[in-house]
């Protein structure tokens, strides 16, 4: 089989990899670009650890082919943090214990951002679907949910 040499731009930076045609995406980002924050939990896209933005949509990567990558744009929890300051959703799932054992904090970070990008304030209703997608196997939601609330306030009061 030969490989496909891909470009793209991932966390903000151009990118290229050589990857199998039946290769998944997170295939791709774990083992040929060493991004292990994204997680397999499920491989049939039920669970969302492995959530990904791709060109400003939410995907589950474990079943998003590497080649579909080819000059998108992906974005992976490896790329909410700037300048070693944490995402105010990072920092919020933190201070509200929106976590227990994280293995599917990844993907429900990536969520959640993506959902703000598209609605800045949310209701708690609208968090609740949005996250629909990601499951927690430790936890309840209700931390989970009120992170994303206040983190949601804290860049709205940011960018006002």
């Amino acid at each position: 089989m030969s490989k496909h040499h891909i470009s793209t731009t991932i966390n903000g930076e151009p990118r290229e990899f050589l990857c199998e045609a039946s290769d998944s995406l997170l295939d791709v980002l774990r083992d040929e670009l060493r991004l292990t924050g994204t997680k397999e939990g499920c491989g049939s896209g039920d669970c969302g650890a492995c959530s990904v933005i791709l060109d400003g949509r939410l995907v589950c990567s474990c079943i998003v082919l590497g080649v579909e990558a080819q000059g998108r744009t992906v974005e992976t929890v490896e790329g909410m943090a700037h300048d070693q300051k944490l995402h105010p959703l990072q920092q919020r799932f933190l201070e509200e214990a929106a976590l227990q054992c994280g293995f599917c904090t990844p993907g429900f970070l990536v969520a959640a951002k993506a959902l703000l990008d598209v609605n800045p304030n949310p209701t708690e209703t609208e968090v609740r679907f949005w996250l629909a997608g990601n499951l927690c196997r430790c936890t309840g939601y209700d931390k989970i949910v009120r992170a994303v609330l206040i983190a949601a306030a804290d860049l709205r009061e940011k960018a006002a």
